[in-house]
């Protein structure tokens, strides 16, 4: 698992963590039962606090991706296939949104922004 901070970005280092593994979970990179690396041995590797690993992983917890055992380690938790499918979906929504905003902001009328989207859909 590749894992890349942004020390200088906005973005939290715990919250930047989390969403890769997400990403990687969601993405099928990490399989259900797979072991995500100890606190001690992530945060050396990161170079980042063992308390923003654990801040991470309980978080990821908190939301049902890993399930810790304790004295074992973490571990991807078990998911349903339809919530896999609505987590992929949610985040092409979000890319979406984003994708839109910008457009917005740099002129763009509605009728554009349908124009390009076809255009993508037809290419694909």
């Amino acid at each position: 698992m590749k894992i890349i901070l942004n020390n200088s970005s906005m973005i939290p280092v715990y919250e930047q963590l989390m969403a890769q593994i997400k990403q990687a979970i969601i993405g099928g990179d990490l399989a259900e039962g797979a072991g995500l690396p100890s606190v001690r041995n992530l945060s050396a590797e990161l170079r980042i606090s063992a308390l923003t690993v654990k801040k991470a992983y309980d978080r990821l917890e908190e939301e049902g991706f890993v399930v810790t055992v304790h004295g074992k380690g973490t571990y991807v938790a078990a998911t349903d296939r339809q919530l896999a499918v609505e987590a992929r979906r949610k985040a092409v929504e979000e890319d979406f949104a984003a994708a839109v905003q910008r457009a917005k902001a740099v002129g763009l009328e509605d009728a554009e922004i349908r124009e390009i989207v076809e255009i993508f859909l037809s290419e694909g």
